[in-house]
Parts: C-alpha cells; sequence; structure tokens
C-alpha cells in the first residue's frame, strides 16, 4: 500500500499526448497511467452567492441585478469586465504548477459562448460569442505553457441543469435543460463547436459535458435534485447526442460524465455508449474511508471504465487530507473546489474591503443600503483583488494537499528565531497532520455522513486546521487560538540562538480560574498543570509568566498542552 502511494505520487506531471481511458485508468500516449491532481476555476464564468459573502447563496444573475441595483448598468458592466479579466490569469497557472497541480477545471457559463435560446434573433439557429472562446483559448495557452492539462467543463448548461440553483446560474421561473429541446440543442451544438475548435489540443484533457445535474424526472416533487432517481433516462438520451456531435468533429478526447444526484446518480445510465469515456463523482462532507469510495469502485470495475473525483473540497486541511490520501491509495485522480474566493478553506483568498463589507452588510440583511459610490468603490476593489498577486496564499491549504497525505513530519508555519525580546503569534502552530503538528478534537465537517454540522477551524479565519482560530476586537490587531478543550496541543518549531533558562509570557484571556496548561521542550514536561488566571473576560489578555523553561541552542518543538480549556491564547513572548 505505501508502494502504491510512493509511485502514484512521484509521477511526472508532464503531457504525452493526448489523454485517453484504457480500461480502468487514464493514460497518456505512452501508456503511462495519469493521476489527475487539478483544482476547479469556480467563481470566474459562474459566481456563486457564498463565494462573494453571500448568505444563502445566490444565483449569479441575481447577484448581477443586486449589483445593478447599487451602481446601475453600466458600472455593473465594468465590474463584471474587471471580474472576467482579474480572477484567473496566467499568474494563477504558474502557481498551480508551482503546488504540484497537474490539472485545471474550468467551469464554463454557456451566456459567454452562446446566446440564450430567447435571445436569439432566429429561433432554432445558434449565434456564437467570441468572448468565452477567447477565455478559453488564453487559459489553454497558460495551461500549455506551464504544462498543465485543462478539462472543461460546462458548469451552467442553457437553461440550467438543476433546482440546486446557485451551481448552474438557473433562473426557475425560465424554461430549464431538461424543459425545453432547444435549450438542448444548444448545449450539444456548444459542445460539437468546442470539440471542433479543440480537436487538436493535446493539453485539452477532456470533456467534463454536464457538471452536476441535479433533477428528478421521474418524481420532482418528492426527488426534485434526482437522488432517488431510478431511471435518468432524459439524461443518458442528452449524454449521447453531445457524445455523437463530439465525435463527428473529434475521435481523440475524453469525455467526462456525471450522474444525477449532483454527479452521483448512475441508475439508468449504464452501459456506456463510447470508448473513450470517463465517470465523475462528486464527494463532500463525508467520511473519507474505504467504504465512501465502494460506490466508485465498483462502477469502474463492472464498467471497465476510470473514474475520477471531479469535485470536492469546501472543508478542512484534515479532510483534505485524509480524502487525497483515500483517492491516491484507490488510484482516483481530483479536482478541488474552488481555487479562490472570500474565505480560508482554499489556496487562495480574495481579500475583502471596508466598503465591499458594507455593500455585504446590506445585501445580508445587516447594514443600511450604501451609497452608490461606496458600493461602487468597494465592488471595484473587490475585483481588483482577485488578481493572485493581491490574494492570501494559505500555504497550510496547500501542503495539506501535497506533502500531508504522505507524510507525517511537521513543517515549521514561519521560521521562529528565538532569541531574548522574541514574539511567537500563537496561530503560527507548526504545518503538519493532526496529532503531529497539533491536536484538536473537532478537525472537519462529515455531516453527510453523521447528520451533524462539526466545523474544524470554528473561526474560519487565518489557517484552515482543525485549531480554532479567532480575530481580535479592534482595535487590536491580529488573531488567537480560541474554544481551547481539554487533550488539546499545540507544536512550535523553534530556532533558539542562545541555550538558557528562558522566561515564557503566554498572553491569555480568562472568564474564570479553571483553564490549566503544561509546557514541553522536544517531549519533556518543563511545566506541569499551571492555572490560567482569571484575566477579566475572553478578550482581556495578560500575560502568564513562566520562568525556568530551558532551551538547547538550535532547533527543537515546544509544545503547549491544554490540560483543562476554556481559554484563548494570543502569543508567546520569550525573555532571560
Amino acid at each position: 500500500m505505501c508502494l502504491l502511494l510512493i509511485c502514484i505520487s512521484t509521477q511526472p506531471t508532464f503531457a504525452q499526448g493526448f489523454l485517453k481511458a484504457e480500461g480502468q485508468k487514464i493514460v497518456n500516449e505512452k501508456g503511462e497511467n495519469v493521476l489527475l491532481r487539478g483544482m476547479g476555476f469556480g467563481g470566474w464564468m459562474v459566481q456563486e452567492g457564498y463565494m462573494l459573502g453571500l448568505n444563502g447563496g445566490g444565483q449569479q444573475f441575481v447577484i448581477r441585478e443586486k449589483i445593478k441595483d447599487l451602481i446601475g448598468e453600466d458600472k455593473t458592466r465594468l465590474f463584471y469586465k474587471s471580474w472576467l479579466k482579474n480572477h484567473t490569469r496566467k499568474s494563477d497557472i504558474k502557481a498551480m504548477k508551482d503546488w504540484g497541480f497537474n490539472s485545471v477545471r474550468l467551469p464554463m457559463h454557456f451566456n459567454l459562448y452562446t446566446l440564450p435560446v430567447a435571445q436569439e434573433p432566429v429561433a432554432g439557429q445558434q449565434t456564437w460569442i467570441e468572448q468565452g472562446f477567447a477565455m478559453t483559448d488564453s487559459l489553454l495557452a497558460w495551461c500549455k505553457e506551464y504544462q498543465l492539462y485543462l478539462i472543461l467543463d460546462l458548469h451552467a448548461a442553457p437553461g440550467g441543469q438543476g433546482n440546486d440553483l446557485n451551481i448552474s446560474d438557473r433562473d426557475p421561473n425560465a424554461s430549464s435543460l431538461w424543459d425545453s429541446e432547444a435549450n438542448q440543442q444548444k448545449t450539444v451544438a456548444l459542445w460539437r463547436k468546442l470539440a471542433e475548435r479543440y480537436v487538436n489540443e493535446p493539453w485539452v484533457g477532456a470533456y467534463d459535458i454536464i457538471n452536476e445535474p441535479n433533477w428528478g424526472f421521474e418524481d420532482l416533487a418528492n426527488d426534485k435534485n434526482g437522488i432517488k432517481e431510478q431511471k435518468n433516462i432524459a439524461l443518458r438520451k442528452l449524454m449521447v447526442e453531445i457524445t455523437s456531435a463530439i465525435r463527428e468533429v473529434d475521435q481523440r478526447h475524453m469525455v467526462i460524465i456525471e450522474g444525477n444526484g449532483w454527479g452521483n446518480n448512475y441508475n439508468g445510465i449504464f452501459p456506456l455508449w463510447d470508448k473513450n469515456m470517463v465517470l465523475s463523482f462528486h464527494k463532500y462532507w463525508a467520511f473519507n474511508d474505504q467504504a465512501s469510495v465502494a460506490g466508485m469502485e465498483k462502477a469502474r470495475t463492472e464498467q471497465n471504465v476510470p473514474v475520477w473525483l471531479g469535485e470536492t473540497g469546501e472543508n478542512s486541511n484534515v479532510w483534505f487530507t485524509e480524502a487525497i490520501r483515500l483517492f491516491e491509495r484507490n488510484n482516483i485522480g481530483w479536482a478541488w473546489w474552488p481555487l479562490k474566493k472570500l474565505g480560508n478553506n482554499n489556496p487562495l483568498q480574495v481579500r475583502s474591503n471596508p466598503d465591499y463589507d458594507a455593500v455585504l452588510k446590506y445585501w445580508n440583511g445587516a447594514g443600511e443600503r450604501p451609497s452608490s459610490a461606496i458600493a461602487e468603490k468597494g465592488l471595484m476593489q473587490l475585483a481588483e483583488d482577485l488578481k493572485t498577486e493581491h490574494n492570501i496564499f494559505h500555504q497550510d491549504v496547500v501542503d495539506a494537499m501535497f506533502r500531508q497525505p504522505f507524510s507525517s513530519e511537521t513543517k515549521p508555519f514561519k521560521d521562529h528565531i528565538i532569541q531574548s525580546g522574541s514574539v511567537l503569534a500563537a496561530v503560527d502552530y507548526d504545518l503538519g497532520i493532526n496529532g503531529q503538528a497539533y491536536f484538536d478534537l473537532d478537525t472537519a465537517d462529515y455531516h453527510v455522513s453523521t447528520q451533524k454540522t462539526t466545523l474544524g477551524n470554528r473561526g474560519r479565519i487565518y489557517r484552515n486546521d482543525g485549531v480554532d482560530i479567532s480575530r481580535h476586537i479592534a482595535p487590536e490587531q491580529g488573531y488567537f487560538v480560541s474554544d481551547t478543550e481539554p487533550g488539546e496541543w499545540l507544536q512550535y518549531t523553534i530556532n533558539v540562538k542562545e541555550k538558557g533558562r528562558y522566561t515564557l509570557s503566554l498572553n491569555v484571556a480568562s472568564a474564570d480560574s479553571k483553564g490549566e496548561i503544561s509546557v514541553l521542550v522536544n517531549g519533556k514536561k518543563q511545566l506541569e498543570n499551571q492555572v490560567v488566571p482569571h484575566t477579566g473576560g475572553m478578550h482581556v489578555f495578560k500575560p502568564l509568566m513562566i520562568k525556568g523553561i530551558q532551551l538547547s541552542e538550535g532547533t527543537q518543538q515546544l509544545k503547549i498542552y491544554i490540560n483543562k480549556g476554556g481559554f484563548n491564547f494570543s502569543d508567546l513572548r520569550f525573555g532571560r
């Protein structure tokens, strides 16, 4: 088992011609197994409300109307022009290559490539829009340069393919993909056009023809998302038609299909109708045990076809590490979701700004309507801050995806050079898996399996591990470890300049005197069951002085062990 992990994880990521399905594997033209490690660019062509900080989600067309209401149509067009220009750029692809990714999943909105059916000047004909194709061409050029496969994903099909409205930007008051023959014809025509354009492009890895269909064909009233659907006749029919249209012009690219019920219900879809296909499954908020891939393995074996974890993410680093370890052990490639958004559980975090915060408060019912000038300033700054160089890079997320699935070793989060006067932030504990770099009792969200939502990092800021982190109340800046529980601990790899006895001052806040800590250096206790005093409240931080901590010169591990929790912890200060 360990050998398989090593072999897969060291696989070369450069391309050797077109990818293709060969039995139960994806291979290149040399016949070498290719394990796709990708990221979906959610939020670029298809916005979802939660990615922008809206409570309760929201379709892109609804978001656009909200923006228009604040700043008018002309400025809304300028905002979206900047959004599409800045969200995904060459620098994003370079960063992904540097981190270790070998593929990109592009969620496409049909309306960047063709007119909606209702806007067609001649019914039944297709008007093509160059913007979407040009954006795809640019992305493909960057992927070629940095040797990442590009997987085209129709995320928002004409009319919308499901009742989870945000995913496909669907208007429930208009005809869906499944209610309209014209929408289906446009979908087929779009895929033929895409295949015709990219037929000779080996860096286009595959065509993911319909993202997450979720529709109750037999019982829409009681199964609106198609989870219990047994036949999926309309879904299979349309996917066969799309495949036939692709094969009219392109015999080489893999076709990826997704089941009903957000990609996982393949009832009635088999037998397969093409020899170069891949089955995509999506997985969120469930246990990462072998049983969780049993259905994928069964389909792979029975249909003799590769499977791919086409979309997952939106969880903690602990969950990410577990999932990637599981899937790579089973030779199943993956694409995480998304690369960037407002939020910390992705590699890149888009910064908000005070003016956009005012817009969000208004939209979320927590504030008054901002002026047009404030709204415009906030929105345009948000669009500017989509650029990679303005994003917050979460090294802990990338480390959890590429190193931690295969290593229990810890690494310093920052270079902690310790001498008299040094200050070490409590939130800058080591990088590594739970139980090695830190230990926390609530590490990830498994609510699909447990029916109970747990958060991991309850504050959902700064880092994406299990450790709970909160922000200081203004005017004080920075972060602190919060919601401490008995048995939890934090490890810090430090580099001590001069050996000797140090006074360790822990900046703590507590509403009582029930908390207790121990201090360990290189696994040996130097202080045991020190009471954390009442400081005057959970946001009133005061120093807890601990004398006589013996530190050797050079690199060593300092551990703060929580015997009894209930206090907050901001930083460590070293004195002589």
